[in-house]
């Protein structure tokens, strides 16, 4: 998603100062990194999904004695349910916060972007288009 100047018949000449380039650029970085930010949301509530998932199976496994394996880095430890469990919850606690995080910096970068529109709007009116491509 670009910033672009519409050309057109009747469409006044506006100046474009560097003050507006510079806003126009800002603007272009805070939206592919807001879209960054979403899509990394987005692979944490899969990853979020799965050890709710994996918890909602240990739970159904009636043999106390048998050892989990739980992958950590590239590495898989054997524990026992218990600890398998308790090493889920703390995943997924860890996750919930990090969506968290990630949340309120989507918030910030859209309340940025929100300023600059109104700024870019009322003076370039309709000859910018701020608006992304719905392809």
């Amino acid at each position: 998603m670009a910033a672009t100047m519409k050309k057109g018949v009747g469409v006044e000449d506006v100046n474009v100062t560097f003050e507006d380039q510079q806003k126009i650029n800002k603007f272009a970085r805070n939206t592919n990194r807001m879209t960054e930010l979403k899509d990394e949301i987005e692979a944490k509530k899969k990853s979020l999904q799965n050890l709710e998932d994996a918890s909602d199976d240990l739970m159904m496994c009636e043999d106390d004695s048998l050892l989990i394996p739980y992958q950590i880095g590239d590495v898989f430890i054997s524990h026992s349910q218990e600890e398998t469990q308790e090493m889920l919850e703390t995943g997924k606690e860890a996750l919930k916060e990090e969506i968290k995080v990630l949340e309120g910096r989507v918030s910030t970068i859209q309340e940025v972007l929100g300023d600059l529109k109104v700024q870019l709007y009322a003076k370039f009116g309709n000859n910018i288009n701020l608006e992304a491509d719905e392809s």
